[in-house]
């Protein structure tokens, strides 16, 4: 698999999410992606941005183009150096949340991308990689 475009932004206010969500939209556009799966990779970024944000505490997403033979995709990884999450397991059940959310955000994520992976240590913080292929 080759990564043929890479970019970062941050993610430490509401506006950086807005900017977040545009350019994945842009690199859904690039890899091909129909307006179901653009909406679909958009709507995870959205839920992962504002989780990085509000329970994170802002952190940064890579935002990656992929080629995998014909196949064409894009891979984003949020990582904050928030509290963590002490159980992924119960934070990935639907309308579990510690905040005043609807608990979708997560679970929502994992459900509207092909891959998804996190990583999170109490103290440290989180790393979530969601990709989606065309």
């Amino acid at each position: 698999m080759a990564v043929t475009r890479t970019e970062r932004k941050p993610v430490r206010s509401g506006d950086d999410v807005v900017r977040v969500r545009q350019a994945v939209r842009t690199f859904a556009v690039e890899a091909g992606f129909g307006i179901v799966d653009q909406t679909k990779i958009v709507t995870a970024a959205s839920e992962l941005a504002r989780n990085t944000l509000d329970y994170g505490g802002g952190g940064e997403v890579r935002m990656e183009l992929l080629q995998e033979g014909r196949r064409r995709g894009v891979r984003l990884t949020f990582e904050d150096e928030g509290p963590g999450i002490p159980d992924i397991g119960l934070a990935l059940t639907d309308h579990y949340t510690t905040g005043g959310g609807l608990g979708l955000g997560l679970s929502g994520a994992k459900r509207l991308s092909n891959e998804f992976h996190i990583e999170s240590t109490v103290g440290v913080g989180t790393r979530v990689t969601i990709a989606r292929w065309k």
